[in-house]
């Protein structure tokens, strides 16, 4: 008789701990947003090797195997920050976004739009971000304006002139971000050296290559991970 007690008490723990070992996940979904320009498009790079989708393919192997991430991307070439508010107008975008990034500016410069509208214009798109990102600014990153300057195109239509404008408007994303407390990652430098490592410049002479975007993914993955974490 004691036997069976014995077994039957074997029994019972051993059911309470396998049922203590399992623990039933729930998968999640996690929605990414990215906003900008050609650099954020992915322009001469193929269409999962800019940052946006790398970033993706990166968090994926991070988080449960059962979790999805949808990436929903809105940028063109050459749109300045006023093409971005009207591209983003033209979507029909909600407030759910639980990771969104901002890269915008470049063309500004190039186009050499009144450094004003980039003040003025500037400060709309992140409040328009923090609302697509549950109206969560720790869900917000603003990257700053890659450099080109010492790309072949660069060379041939400014050169320094172009760091000097480049930096101003980087500044001036730099100084805001501090001023709102939000996120920030310094992308200034992606292909600046890319005179000399023409590995990080796309064959268009001029854009990032894959390899640029995923040192900038390197850059911005901790971040990103931490985020949606939360």
């Amino acid at each position: 008789m004691k036997k069976i007690i014995l077994i039957l008490v074997i029994v019972a723990i051993t059911i309470a701990c396998k049922s203590e070992d399992y623990v039933q996940i729930t998968p999640e979904t996690y929605n990414i947003l990215s906003l900008g320009d050609s650099y954020t498009k992915g322009q001469g790079v193929c269409e999962t090797c800019g940052y946006p989708a790398q970033l993706k393919d990166s968090l994926v192997t991070k988080f449960n195997s059962e979790d999805s991430f949808n990436l929903k991307v809105i940028a063109e070439t050459g749109w300045t920050t006023t093409n971005l508010i009207n591209g983003i107008e033209n979507e029909n975008l909600t407030n759910t976004y639980d990771l969104v990034t901002l890269l915008i500016g470049v063309n500004n410069q190039f186009q050499s739009r009144p450094f004003s509208l980039f003040e003025e214009e500037f400060p709309e798109l992140v409040n328009t971000t923090v609302e697509f990102a549950k109206g969560k600014k720790e869900n917000v990153i603003i990257i700053s304006i890659p450099d080109y300057s010492n790309t072949g195109f660069g060379q041939a239509t400014g050169g320094p002139v172009i760091t000097e404008e480049l930096t101003a408007y980087n500044t001036y994303i730099n100084n805001y971000c501090n001023a709102n407390n939000l996120n920030f990652i310094d992308a200034q430098s992606l292909i600046f050296v890319a005179q000399t490592n023409p590995e990080l410049i796309a064959s268009d002479n001029l854009h990032p290559s894959e390899l640029a975007y995923s040192n900038l993914v390197k850059q911005l993955l901790p971040l990103a991970y931490d985020i949606l974490l939360e």
